[in-house]
């Protein structure tokens, strides 16, 4: 692997965790160059790392605008959404009621600015303890395409939703994680004209 291979895995890997953890919102400019100059590097490993986000849907290419956290459409939303749960619910099917999971593997949920953070561990926990990793890569991928929209809106009693669905995971109870997790989302697809539309207010690029 060459010196510029290497740092641009490196760059993978922390622009990736920048877009699952902040400061990126839906909408937000990607600069290059700001980048190179926050990883004092050349602007060739970093966009070695943006394309490779480009290409499993995590950054949007609009070509002479520049590369942007996509802003998604309400259909494009709404599908994510769903197939969020089809894959969750595909993993409680396949078997996360054999690998419990303790209290301190998830983070608590103290406040609502938690509560993007914590939903990411648990879906990341429910999918890991099927141990089949395509599920896993599938959730892992779907999981950092919804963590901007997560971080940029508030949910009421999120953090009690939240809570109830780490217990269920806690406690085992398969039977009601699924219908937990089928509330959960078929609520967030009939939000997602407000959150699409509080995401346009907010963001860089409108379209």
């Amino acid at each position: 692997m060459t010196a510029i291979q290497s740092k641009s895995v490196f760059l993978y890997s922390e622009i990736r965790r920048a877009l699952r953890s902040g400061p990126y919102l839906p909408g937000q400019r990607i600069d290059p160059a700001t980048l190179a100059g926050e990883f004092h590097t050349s602007a060739t490993p970093v966009r070695f790392a943006l394309y490779r986000l480009v290409g499993e849907g995590l950054i949007a290419d609009h070509a002479r605008s520049g590369l942007y956290v996509p802003l998604l459409t309400e259909v494009a939303l709404r599908d994510l959404y769903d197939w969020m749960r089809r894959l969750l619910l595909m993993a409680c099917d396949i078997g996360t009621v054999s690998t419990p999971v303790t209290t301190s593997d998830l983070t608590a949920v103290a406040s609502e600015d938690d509560v993007p953070t914590v939903t990411w561990q648990l879906f990341d926990a429910i999918a890991r303890a099927t141990d089949y990793r395509p599920l896993h890569q599938a959730v892992t991928q779907a999981n950092d395409r919804l963590a901007p929209i997560r971080r940029s809106g508030r949910v009421d009693d999120a953090c009690e939703e939240l809570s109830a669905l780490i217990g269920h995971w806690q406690k085992c109870d398969i039977r009601s994680l699924r219908a937990g997790l089928n509330a959960y989302h078929e609520r967030r697809k009939k939000l997602v004209p407000h959150i699409v539309a509080s995401l346009g207010d907010d963001s860089d690029l409108l379209h």
